[in-house]
């Protein structure tokens, strides 16, 4: 029983593409290994288009959902900030008022002026 020839992967690897070439066209086992790599490598190649449009549609994904992101951060702290009242009860846990800031104010909450 005759062994198979074990060379094809090294001198794929390590080897120069005419010592490749050289010992395929004597190795018939070899061959045989080159033409299912040659298969392999060009159904690589033929799905590689898809791999590629696959990752920018990630990344567009990834853009849109950052920027969705900001501008409704930006929205909800900008209302926060320009609303007092809501702007108190998320810090202090309730509404301020003239009197807690340490103005005179008279009984019904209006600021004293003297």
């Amino acid at each position: 029983m005759k062994d198979k020839c074990q060379k094809y992967e090294g001198l794929f690897v390590f080897s120069d593409e005419a010592t490749l070439e050289a010992h395929i066209k004597e190795c018939p086992d070899c061959r045989a290994e080159h033409e299912k790599m040659s298969k392999v490598s060009e159904l690589l190649q033929e799905v590689k288009p898809y791999y590629i449009a696959q990752r920018k549609k990630k990344a567009q994904m990834k853009i849109a959902c950052a920027i969705s992101f900001m501008f409704l951060s930006g929205t909800v702290l900008g209302l926060v900030n320009l609303n007092p009242d809501i702007s108190d009860t998320l810090r202090y846990g309730t509404v301020l008022e003239a009197q807690d800031y340490g103005f005179p104010v008279d009984d019904y909450g209006f600021l004293l002026v003297e």
